[in-house]
């Protein structure tokens, strides 16, 4: 495993929309697994996508305390209810801000095996996955701030 650097918000990459991934195999584990170790060293990120490491494929992982989430082409495929909250990004470091965000998803993904998953979530994870899928089509939570907080 390696960290890899997170890129900033002024970078373009981070507006680009993500290739879907044709096939997992053992470089898109390991770019995983990468980008697991640089979300740990992180030490304050409960998720990151591709796009935030420079690469416009379609992975995110997320661990919000529960254990490690690999997907890749990870979809919201139905959303319901609305939720006020606050976010922030690695990719925009220090900067926080309110947004509304659905209150239960469900996302279609493949696992690291290439299995398709299905996640049924609520609340703060629901919001996580919420931002991590819009990363992969260059949308960053800044785009969706009502009021930028200070923490």
């Amino acid at each position: 495993m390696a960290l890899r650097e997170i890129v900033l918000y002024d970078d373009p990459v981070l507006r680009k929309k993500s290739r879907p991934v044709a096939e997992v195999n053992d470089k898109i584990r390991q770019l995983l697994d990468d980008m697991a170790q640089t979300m740990y060293h992180s030490q304050i990120g409960a998720g990151l996508a591709a796009p935030q490491v420079g690469i416009l494929k379609r992975l995110v992982v997320i661990d919000m305390g529960d254990g490690l989430i690999k997907l890749v082409n990870p979809e919201i495929v139905e959303a319901e209810g609305e939720q006020e909250v606050i976010e922030g990004c690695l990719s925009f470091p220090n900067r926080w801000g309110k947004l509304k965000r659905p209150y239960r998803v469900k996302v279609s993904a493949l696992n690291e095996k290439g299995e398709p998953v299905t996640f049924h979530v609520a609340g703060e994870k629901a919001k996580c996955f919420c931002h991590e899928v819009d990363h992969l089509d260059g949308i960053l939570f800044v785009d969706k701030v009502t009021e930028f907080v200070e923490l």
